[in-house]
């Protein structure tokens, strides 16, 4: 198998990433034209903040998953960090070939070298065989996660 580089991710990744943020999406309606400039935008505030990272997984030149971690600060657990992972994805012809079990293991390095004490991630309720794959790892279903939408 060829190496697979986690990285952070360019504006030139920006296609791809949302190519395959599209091809998964709880509501389907969820994301919007690739050309979107609130897309670059976005993008660009991730890229600025040092406690965010939008990673690009890279294997032989190509874009073959994603994710966002988060670094928090936070007062609980004697005011430690926290590593959050959102928006976890593998191109739909690569799934199954443990490159997200690689990905999740070195974010978790990743939350670890920055002297986190916890990393958290969320995952659509309806998507069970996430949550298997997330136990697989280590990760405990411990608590119910909730959400408010608020649109334009």
């Amino acid at each position: 198998m060829s190496e697979l580089i986690l990285r952070d991710a360019t504006a030139e990744d920006l296609p791809a990433i949302l190519a395959m943020l599209a091809e998964e999406t709880i509501p389907a309606d969820r994301e919007a034209d690739p050309g979107d400039p609130r897309y670059l935008a976005a993008f660009r505030v991730i890229d600025a903040d040092p406690n965010q990272r939008l990673i690009a997984a890279e294997r032989d030149g190509r874009i073959v998953g994603t994710m966002q971690l988060s670094f928090l600060p936070g007062l609980s657990f004697r005011g430690s960090w926290r590593g959050l992972i959102e928006a976890v994805r593998i191109a739909a012809d690569l799934r199954g070939q443990r490159l997200g079990e690689r990905m999740i293991l070195w974010a978790v390095e990743q939350c670890r070298a920055r002297d986190c004490k916890l990393v958290q991630l969320t995952s659509s309720a309806t998507r069970t065989d996430a949550h298997r794959f997330y136990a697989r790892l280590g990760f405990v279903q411990s608590h119910v996660g909730m959400k408010l939408h608020l649109r334009d």
